[in-house]
């Protein structure tokens, strides 16, 4: 059967290939679209059978994108036909900050439930030998040099209302990171630059699929000259382990990475910001590292897998699944959002009309 996201089942009307500005209105969450008759509409999307429909903003041979709200797409036909088939779902989701910013993020404890509350409906998605990858930044509390647990506190709440184990805990840092935050950094003096993010690998099951020789290292040049002369001290370590005389005489193709990752999201102009700029388009305010989206897809799924993001923002993540052979869905509820991700794929079919 051809997956209802491959570009050979799609429909070749004319009205498909419209500009996106033909389906959705910049600085709107509501899509220009033309409900199919007999449905009624909700917001930006199309009820049908009872149920909330998200609209297809854009396909690709491999993947969609969904106009509409998590929630919207978990009750879906579509959402419920994607259960027990994701292999990945890799996501970002609005970080959990103590004061509300422009891209619609929950504050405090409603955050965390909110969070939470999704769990059971993504894990349902997942195979039985799927995972889940959050990144979530930190929080402060409003006006004191004080970390909030908030972000941790989420994470652990998703963890226990979804069942799922912690295969691996990562931090990711970004060492170009502007300096923040800025009153207690930069003016005051009291703290350093807050850097990194928290990113939790978790799986409904103990050994999900997962293979480390996928997103080995390059070697370091002290490593590939002891490779080159064989020679290297043995013995007993301080560490009390012990290196044997041809521990670390075997090339494997590169190092097994650590859990501490490091990213920079510093590009000054892209295919992305030069196509926002150009169409009048707010770019998206915490775009993610292509390199964190990559080096997990990478290590846990296979080509023509499923990834899927439930908060696709710039859709980084179906950019990504698409270079690397997967099959990808992504689900954002900004028209505006979804309008600069189309400058992530040279060639889109947008749905404009259902008829």
């Amino acid at each position: 059967m051809t997956p209802f996201w491959d570009l050979a089942a799609a429909r070749q009307s004319e009205r498909a290939r419209h500009n996106l500005h033909a389906f959705v209105s910049p600085r709107s969450s509501v899509p220009q679209k033309t409900a199919r008759k007999g449905s009624s509409r909700s917001g930006g999307a199309v009820q049908a059978n009872g149920r909330v429909q998200p609209p297809v903003a854009y396909e690709t041979r491999r993947g969609r994108m969904y106009l509409g709200t998590i929630e919207e797409f978990l009750d879906s036909t579509a959402g419920r036909r994607l259960r027990g088939r994701v292999q990945l779902i890799f996501t970002s989701p609005p970080f959990p900050l103590n004061r509300k910013k422009r891209y619609g993020n929950l504050k405090g404890d409603a955050y965390s439930k909110w969070l939470a509350d999704l769990a059971p409906a993504l894990i349902a998605l997942l195979r039985p030998d799927g995972s889940i990858v959050i990144e979530v930044g930190n929080a402060w509390e409003p006006g004191r040099p004080v970390m909030s647990v908030l972000a941790m506190q989420s994470l652990l709440e998703f963890m226990r209302t979804g069942e799922l184990n912690l295969c691996q805990q990562f931090v990711c840092d970004n060492p170009a990171r502007l300096p923040s935050p800025a009153q207690w950094v930069n003016v005051e003096r009291i703290r350093v630059k807050d850097s990194f993010t928290h990113v939790w690998w978790m799986a409904p099951s103990d050994r999900p699929k997962a293979d480390n020789r996928r997103v080995l290292k390059g070697y370091s040049k002290a490593m590939l000259s002891l490779l080159k002369s064989g020679k290297y001290n043995s013995g007993a370590r301080p560490s009390q382990h012990k290196i044997g005389e041809k521990s670390f005489l075997q090339d494997n193709g590169g190092a097994i990475p650590a859990s501490c990752l490091s990213f920079s999201n510093t590009i000054p102009i892209d295919d992305y910001l030069e196509h926002c700029r150009g169409n009048d388009l707010r770019p998206h305010p915490a775009r993610m590292p292509s390199g964190l989206a990559e080096f997990f897809i990478k290590f846990l799924s296979d080509k023509d897998d499923i990834v899927m993001d439930p908060f696709g923002g710039s859709n980084t993540t179906g950019a990504v699944a698409e270079a690397l052979g997967r099959r990808w869905v992504s689900v954002e509820p900004n028209a505006d959002f979804i309008a600069g991700s189309v400058a992530r794929f040279p060639n889109v079919t947008l749905e404009v009309d259902d008829e």
